[in-house]
């Protein structure tokens, strides 16, 4: 890419041409386009918990008469391999998509982005949609959208833009309806909170960080052998933590979760539910913001965490906001059976230099296995 593309001025070609309405989840490479809908075409762009749910809505979309977009970083092509290839396939549904290119090759990028990176196109190429690098001009981006439109007219398939880094220009911040901007003294920094869930549990915990900033500050303020940071793999980290706490009864396991995530392997709750380990804490840190990509709002303002996770069969399940009621809950939650659920109102917020984890992925997972089976 020799330029930026104005994140507006793609939003407008797009709808120009007829397509809408959009949906997806957030990758900073996309997360202006995001930020522009939001806040100019705000009844255009629909919040999706994952890729699958976001390609089937589209589908949905497509079916009562619309020319939907999915926005969705590359990883989240294993969440929309499914409804891409046995529904729009099958039904012949054509969608837009706009794909990030995380870990292109040559483009350093975090571990978690290597593999995917390498076989985005052709992952794309084998699931029979055709795919192009975004233009790096609007004239270029309005004629090559006319040939996708076309493309997807004659075959029914759908077709994806691959949009590399930088590929996208900023879009000036606004303020938005997050953790951050409410006036609420009582809200905690994540760090913060990690730290009170940290001193409760004690040494000998075993516990299971999300992706994302979770995992960094974890590892930054509490690193020890008994963690294990799960990078990549969004809102899996539940349901590894529940698969140690079934294989080592013996042990309290933790698991620190986020908004985003949960919401995107919602159903892990119900197994967790259903299978009640005794020993396993979720704890939810709720920002309700994808913070990572730009603060795009999760949706988790309109979810009950709480009443979701008494229906799933928690044995106890509460909500709290400041540093007294985290520790409150904390210990009662630890002094009775599990499975429980902590979730945890947070700001928005994070130090800006924090870093990438330093511990390499395979060694914290050798190093997490050691620690759990000695």
């Amino acid at each position: 890419m020799t330029r930026a593309l104005d994140p507006g001025k793609v939003v407008g070609i797009l709808d120009r041409a007829g397509f809408g309405p959009f949906t997806g989840v957030p990758c900073s490479y996309l997360g202006p386009v995001i930020s522009c809908l939001q806040q100019e075409m705000p009844d255009s762009y629909l919040i999706s918990a994952n890729e699958g749910e976001a390609v089937a809505m589209a589908a949905g979309a497509w079916l009562a008469g619309r020319r939907p977009v999915v926005i969705l970083q590359n990883s989240g092509l294993g969440n929309a391999v499914n409804p891409l290839t046995s529904l729009c396939h099958t039904l012949r549904v054509p969608v837009l998509l706009l794909v990030t290119w995380r870990g292109e090759p040559g483009v350093p990028d975090e571990p978690q982005h290597q593999l995917m990176g390498g076989i985005t196109r052709s992952l794309l190429t084998g699931m029979e949609i055709r795919n192009e690098l975004l233009p790096d001009r609007e004239e270029e981006l309005t004629a090559r959208l006319a040939v996708a439109d076309a493309h997807m007219r004659e075959t029914g398939l759908p077709f994806a833009f691959v949009v590399p880094k930088g590929a996208i220009a900023p879009w000036p911040a606004a303020p938005c309806d997050t953790a951050d901007s409410r006036p609420d003294s009582r809200l905690m920094a994540r760090s913060e909170a990690i730290g009170h869930v940290m001193r409760a549990v004690g040494d000998q915990a075993l516990v299971v960080a999300t992706t994302g900033k979770t995992a960094r500050e974890l590892e930054r303020d509490w690193d020890r052998s008994q963690n294990l940071y799960v990078v990549g793999s969004m809102g899996c980290a539940s349901a590894v933590a529940l698969g140690v706490a079934l294989n080592a009864p013996t042990r309290q396991v933790v698991v620190l979760d986020g908004d985003g995530a949960a919401l995107m392997r919602l159903e892990t709750m119900a197994t967790i539910g259903r299978t009640a380990p005794p020993n396993l804490l979720h704890v939810l840190l709720d920002n309700e913001a994808y913070e990572s990509t730009g603060g795009q709002p999760t949706g988790s303002a309109a979810v009950d965490f709480t009443e979701i996770a008494a229906a799933s069969g928690y044995c106890s399940a509460t909500e709290v906001t400041g540093e007294q009621g985290l520790r409150a809950a904390l210990a009662e939650q630890l002094r009775h059976r599990g499975p429980s659920l902590i979730r945890v109102r947070i700001r928005a917020h994070s130090d800006p230099r924090l870093g990438r984890p330093a511990l390499p992925p395979p060694a914290s997972a050798t190093r997490f296995r050691t620690a759990v089976t000695a």
